[in-house]
């Protein structure tokens, strides 16, 4: 409910990259220099890396990379229906499979 309040103030909306713990953020931005270009959009509940499997932390390099790599093909393919899509598919994994 506290991330409603907050696409409700404006500070982010329903789909858009997933925010990181800021502790996480400082440690993997100087090796993988594409990562600042997930701030294009503002950070969402659901995100494209969220419903195809990077719910959890990225503690590897690999792992991070992945989330990075699923937000910019985010970004360089938004559209409404994407957007639409992934509320669907976040809704319905929420639902079946128990996801956080």
């Amino acid at each position: 409910m506290p991330q409603l309040y907050n696409v409700l103030r404006g500070d982010m909306s329903l789909v858009g990259p997933r925010p990181l713990a800021l502790v996480r953020d400082d440690g993997r931005v100087v090796s993988i220099g594409s990562y600042p270009l997930r701030h294009i959009f503002r950070p969402g509940i659901a995100g494209w890396a969220q419903v195809n499997g990077c719910r959890d932390e990225a503690y590897s390099p690999e792992a991070m990379r992945r989330r990075v790599d699923l937000d910019l093909a985010y970004a360089g393919n938004w559209s409404f229906g994407l957007d639409l899509t992934i509320l669907r598919m976040a809704f319905t994994q929420a639902w079946f499979r128990g996801a956080s």
